[in-house]
């Protein structure tokens, strides 16, 4: 591997990463996914809101996806990159297991690593009973008795949106509210009540979800619990090369999924837009033509 050249290295081998190396390998560019196999959505029973393959299991769509990029001329590589640097001839990559690879361009669809609140008993149910996209999940949990674990702005929007499939919500902010006075008479107008009671711990058989249990021993009966703490970009490569990022904490990416680094990509739930499956999977095909493209016109043709 120490020798070899590609015309692009993708990062990450969940829905973006994946689709942006079967792109490449359609346009013949010499590809190599390193993938570490840790995708953000790996708990998870299903995914959902992909045409023709929803409720998936995501090991499924990531079995598939390695199985329709095996026709093309690309690599996979088991690993996880560690370093990268970049100069004008393209980007060396340092990996976990040893030694380095180049290559003239590079995507990143290296996720984000969500920030789980410290319940007891919660870890266990995430992806089950305990999820963090009500868009993702709150179909599987239409008109059941729903919770929102967090505070603030941030909660009392989940809140709102969650009340779309289930009449039933409750927001948990396991403390002091953080909400304005105008957020407090609107979610009492939906009838959802706001318990700042401190949480000891979820309780349930298994992976399910009964009941919340405070600290003064009371209980409240729900059946699933979504959460809003926000997220951290899961790799550091972006922020080592130097691209820009957003308020938000995103890295910054353009119409064609370009960083503020020439070169560089990024795509899926660590770019900027909408973090669901079908859009990482769409980002990945834009970067990968758009990359192509760049790659002809500094006289780079496939092979």
């Amino acid at each position: 591997m120490n020798r070899l050249d590609y015309d692009a290295v993708v990062v990450g081998g969940g829905p973006g990463g994946l689709s942006a190396a079967l792109w490449l390998g359609r346009c013949r560019r010499k590809t190599l996914l390193v993938d570490a196999g840790e995708g953000r959505n790996s708990r998870a029973r299903g995914l959902h809101g992909f045409l023709s393959r929803d409720g998936v299991p995501p090991a499924e769509l990531r079995r598939l996806g390695r199985e329709e990029i095996a026709g093309y001329d690309v690599s996979v590589r088991e690993d996880s990159v560690v370093h990268a640097t970049g100069d004008p001839d393209g980007f060396a990559l340092e990996l976990a297991s040893g030694g380095s690879v180049r290559s003239v361009k590079l995507i990143l669809a290296t996720g984000v690593r969500d920030r789980l609140p410290d319940v007891a008993g919660l870890e266990e149910r995430y992806g089950t009973s305990v999820h963090h996209c009500p868009y993702c999940d709150g179909w599987e949990h239409r008109d059941q008795a729903l919770a929102v674990y967090g505070r603030g702005a941030a909660g009392f929007a989940v809140a709102k949106k969650l009340h779309n499939w289930s009449a039933d919500v409750a927001l948990c902010t396991d403390g002091p509210t953080g909400l304005r006075a105008h957020q407090v008479q609107e979610l009492a107008r939906l009838g959802i009540p706001v318990h700042r009671r401190r949480i000891a711990q979820l309780e349930g058989p298994g992976t399910k979800l009964e009941s919340i249990r405070f600290m003064d021993g009371s209980q409240l009966a729900r059946r699933a619990l979504f959460f809003t703490l926000g997220w951290d970009l899961k790799s550091d490569l972006a922020i080592e090369l130097g691209c820009r990022r957003t308020r938000q904490g995103c890295i910054r990416t353009d119409e064609h999924e370009r960083t503020s680094v020439p070169g560089v990509y990024a795509v899926g739930d660590a770019s900027r837009d909408l973090q669901l499956v079908v859009l990482a999977a769409a980002e990945g095909a834009k970067a990968a033509i758009h990359l192509h493209e760049t790659l002809l016109e500094e006289r780079r043709p496939g092979r």
